[in-house]
């Protein structure tokens, strides 16, 4: 199986809790492998399978309360 990496930028995330909530709902999703974020930076790099598309990420993240781009 091939993998793909997403780079997202995200804002309104201001403590650890925050970015564990964008991580259990973007792991919660199916073709997302693992997702490293980070409230601290602002960021997070998603590991997916190769038919999720950022935009798909960034719909996740919004989902939650936090805005997100790629």
């Amino acid at each position: 199986m091939s993998e793909k990496v997403h780079t997202l930028s995200i804002t309104g995330m201001t403590c650890g809790c925050c970015s564990g909530r964008v991580t259990r709902a973007l792991e919660a999703t199916p073709g997302v492998l693992k997702a490293f974020i980070s409230f601290e930076d602002n960021n997070g790099n998603i590991l997916t399978t190769p038919d999720i598309s950022s935009s798909n990420l960034v719909d996740i993240v919004k989902s939650v309360g936090f805005e997100a781009s790629a």
